[in-house]
């Protein structure tokens, strides 16, 4: 069930399609104040100086944290992606995903959902949602204007809209009460330069776990961590693997506060292809690799290309997981990880 500002959102949308529940959520008076108040709020630049316990997601992974453990958790690098808060008002507990496509939302939002709500929680248990990231990109490049009309969506290629009608159905159908606190997505996260060239107004959110507060952010390389480079491979090796079929990747243990990479493999094929896009141009690069390839930020390639070279250097899987045992990151300081031997 979707609430807004308390008030329960289209209760009798079972009949209706979420084409429609997007577009009555993008037109909402309480969800477009709230749009212009975030918009107001400077994006935070998080860095290792903000000596805050931080648990960060890349795409395709989840996390849900125990405000009496991390302070901030956070995600970024969204463009028909979409970052997602899910809290539970009682609790403080909190889950944060990065989701990437319209099959893994129904089955991501259990698995946020799994420690979220308890059987100490009561019917009246509200969770807020924040949801940002997903611009428009139903609208050509050079085309873009400031009021992108509803029926626009569903008669262009989009990959952002999907993405949204699935989270907004799962949102609805679902016995749990979801107040929606944040729609930053579509005409609401667009902008357009003087070409009519549309791009995310904002990539990234950030939420203070103790308040619940939620800002606009982005992250640097050194708090996009640990194990960057292992786990942005471990996103291109998840599509091959069936067990991860419709399912987010798990990054965090709650209870341990902890980082742990299941041991994955990849293949001469990826090693191969890593061989062969390492020299092409960032053009080529953004139109091969990305959903948006306009709409990138400016270390998109770079991050390719990092993955590319370590696969390079490392073809063998089994140097990353010696013995097939996970790769587990425990705290030695509030910013810094460092991985233990074994779980």
């Amino acid at each position: 069930m979707i609430y807004v500002n308390g008030v329960q959102f289209l209760p009798d949308s079972s009949s209706i399609e979420g084409s429609d529940i997007v577009i009555a959520l993008l037109e909402h008076p309480d969800l477009v104040s709230a749009s212009r108040s975030f918009c107001a709020i400077p994006e935070r630049n998080f860095s290792v100086s903000d000596q805050a316990k931080c648990v960060y997601v890349f795409q395709r992974e989840y996390a849900t944290v125990d405000p009496a453990h991390v302070e901030i958790v956070g995600t970024d690098e969204a463009t028909t992606c979409v970052g997602i808060i899910i809290r539970n008002c009682k609790s403080g507990m909190s889950s944060i995903a990065h989701l990437d496509s319209p099959d893994i939302v129904d089955i991501g939002i259990s698995q946020m959902l799994s420690l979220l709500v308890t059987d100490s929680d009561d019917e009246d248990t509200m969770l807020d949602v924040h949801i940002v990231g997903a611009f428009d990109d139903s609208v050509p490049q050079g085309q873009g204007d400031h009021d992108v009309g509803a029926k626009s969506y569903s008669k262009k290629k989009s990959y952002s809209f999907p993405l949204c009608i699935k989270i907004v159905e799962i949102l609805a159908e679902r016995n749990v009460k979801f107040q929606i606190q944040n729609f930053q997505v579509l005409k609401l996260n667009t902008r357009y330069d003087s070409e009519g060239n549309a791009y995310p107004i904002f990539h990234g959110l950030l939420m203070e776990t103790s308040s619940g507060s939620v800002v606009p952010s982005s992250f640097d390389t050194s708090t996009r961590c640990p194990d960057e480079i292992i786990r942005r491979i471990r996103l291109g090796a998840s599509y091959e693997d069936p067990t991860l079929t419709g399912r987010l990747l798990d990054t965090y243990e709650t209870d341990n506060d902890r980082i742990v990479i299941a041991p994955f493999s990849w293949s001469m094929r990826e090693v191969e292809i890593a061989l062969m896009m390492r020299h092409r141009s960032d053009i080529e690069i953004l139109v091969t690799t990305s959903t948006s390839p306009s709409a990138e930020g400016p270390d998109f390639v770079v991050n390719q290309k990092r993955v590319w070279e370590y696969l390079i250097q490392h073809p063998d899987w089994k140097e990353a997981f010696p013995s097939n045992v996970p790769r587990v990151f425990e705290r030695t300081t509030t910013e810094n990880w460092m991985i233990t031997s074994q779980k």
